[in-house]
Order: structure tokens, then C-alpha cells, then sequence
């Protein structure tokens, strides 16, 4: 079954708002990368340039929401108030993500189209016609 997660994107002060989410729900971090752990070959000016930000961080909370996020590269645009986020789904199928992603994707902005990528079988990060930002995640 799919889920839903909230997924925030923050430029240079994830780690401090996690460890604030962290203090005010409890709850473990199950990842943690920042862009210099990325392999050589997904790293790029823009990972280069702020090495310690964060990439992918997930707090599992104790009133069992997952949260996730990152620092988004400035590449992408400024964080701003109402953008700053994503709606993440974690899929099980390569059909259900195809099917999500082309019908979501139809009409919108893709930043990245559905692929493999070194984290996930399949991945994609796009915005509907309707301007909400979702991303796809299959692990197999």
C-alpha cells in the first residue's frame, strides 16, 4: 500500500529543524545523508558547493508520522513560504509508480523524471498541473 509523508525542503537549516521535530515529537532518525555522502558520479556543482547540507533526512516519530526532508539546492530556486514542500510516496510497484507518475505528471513540471537512482529502483520529483509537489519512491 502506498503511504503518505511529509516532505519539507529547507536551504542550509534542515538538520536544525529536524533536531527541533525531533524535540517536540520524539521519535528516531532512520536516515540521515548529506550531499557529500552522494557517490561521485551524483554529485554535481550544486552538491559540491554545500557538501554538508542535508540530502535526505527521515524522522520516525512516536505518534508514528514519518517526516522527511532536505536542503534543496539553490539551483532549484529559493524555499519559500508555501513551495517548501513535497507530498512523498512510497510505492509498491514499479506499475503503481508508473501510473502515479504519468498521470500526476501530465501537464505539471518535472524536476526529475522517473528513473532509478543510487537510493531507490525508481524515483521521480515533479509538481502537478495544480502547482502541489509530489515525488515517487519505489524500493523493490
Amino acid at each position: 500500500m502506498a503511504t503518505f509523508n511529509p516532505y519539507l525542503h529547507y536551504q542550509g537549516n534542515a538538520q536544525e529543524a529536524f533536531d527541533l521535530y525531533k524535540s517536540v515529537f520524539g521519535g528516531e532518525f532512520e536516515m540521515r545523508m548529506q550531499y557529500k555522502d552522494a557517490p561521485p558520479e551524483a554529485q554535481n556543482e550544486h552538491t559540491k558547493s554545500n557538501p554538508d547540507w542535508i540530502m535526505h533526512m527521515a524522522l520516525k516519530t512516536d505518534i508514528g508520522l514519518t517526516i522527511q526532508g532536505s536542503d534543496r539546492p539553490t539551483a532549484y530556486g529559493p524555499v519559500s513560504k508555501g513551495d517548501g514542500f513535497f507530498i512523498n510516496l512510497n510505492v509498491d510497484s514499479v506499475e503503481q509508480a508508473k501510473t502515479i507518475y504519468e498521470g500526476l505528471s501530465k501537464g505539471g513540471h518535472v524536476f526529475m523524471p522517473l528513473e532509478k537512482a543510487f537510493w531507490a529502483e525508481l524515483f521521480a520529483m515533479f509538481s502537478d498541473k495544480f502547482g502541489v509537489q509530489w515525488m515517487i519512491n519505489f524500493n523493490g
